[in-house]
């Protein structure tokens, strides 16, 4: 047990700088980065593909969605973090998947797949992983003052209760856990950021819509799909049908 909490905490502070330096597409409410993807054949409809390939012993790719969270949101407040997952390529180990939980400049894991190892997750079958928040759920504070690998989330939240959340993401990293080449691949769906669901599924954009883009318009867009850096980029949103992204 020792061993495997050396391990994780190695690997996904090694990790979360690369994370966090990552290019990112663009969508409604979250962003996928690295080797993330939409793909069909989610529970149902669309879901978002996280694939890791192991490149060393300890080292491999990643792929996450970062989703986005209020400017206000304290550790206090949040309270769900859930998902469905299905794993076609390996299953859960080496702490991946998990949420992170960005606050104070560290983070708060939250893994995914059966406590206390967080391996052995059933493949090729939708698994939903039930509220991971609640007060006795188990997450890992290691990374913040006065933190434990094994914490629940009720001392969590009396401990660090005031601290804003500065981002929240769902990342899978774990291919090293698996050997040098082995592929960790797991797709996710309607995962549930404090009672906002994502489901992945495409957003319907009306090209008419482009005329709300005029006469200042495009600046009253200050959330998804905007905000627009002037009425060229959103016109082009709308005219496009959602193709051309507003930049950033």
């Amino acid at each position: 047990m020792k061993l495997l909490k050396v391990l994780l905490a190695s690997f996904v502070i090694a990790s979360l700088s690369m994370i966090q330096g990552s290019t990112a597409v663009a969508a409604d409410g979250y962003t996928l980065f690295g080797d993330a993807m939409l793909v069909s054949g989610g529970n149902p409809g669309m879901a978002a593909q996280l694939r890791s390939v192991g490149t060393g012993p300890s080292t491999a790719t990643f792929g996450g969605v970062r989703f986005a969270t209020p400017t206000t949101l304290t550790v206090a407040q949040l309270n769900v973090l859930s998902t469905d997952y299905k794993f076609i390529s390996n299953s859960c180990g080496g702490g991946s998947p998990r949420f992170q939980i960005n606050v104070g400049g560290a983070n708060i894991f939250v893994y995914i797949g059966p406590f206390p190892n967080y391996t052995g997750c059933l493949t090729n079958i939708w698994v939903n992983t039930n509220d991971l928040l609640t007060p006795t759920s188990f997450v890992d504070t290691s990374q913040l003052p006065g933190g434990m690998f094994y914490d629940t989330w009720g001392a969590a939240q009396t401990r660090y209760g005031s601290m804003l959340v500065t981002g929240i993401q769902l990342v899978a990293d774990g291919g090293w856990f698996f050997g040098v080449g082995a592929a960790q691949t797991v797709l996710v769906d309607n995962v549930n950021v404090n009672g906002t669901i994502y489901t992945f599924d495409a957003v319907v954009v009306n090209p008419s819509d482009k005329e709300k883009c005029k006469k200042g318009g495009w600046q009253d867009f200050t959330t998804s799909p905007g905000p627009f850096k002037n009425q060229g980029d959103c016109v082009s949103y709308f005219a496009t049908g959602g193709k051309n992204k507003a930049s950033d």
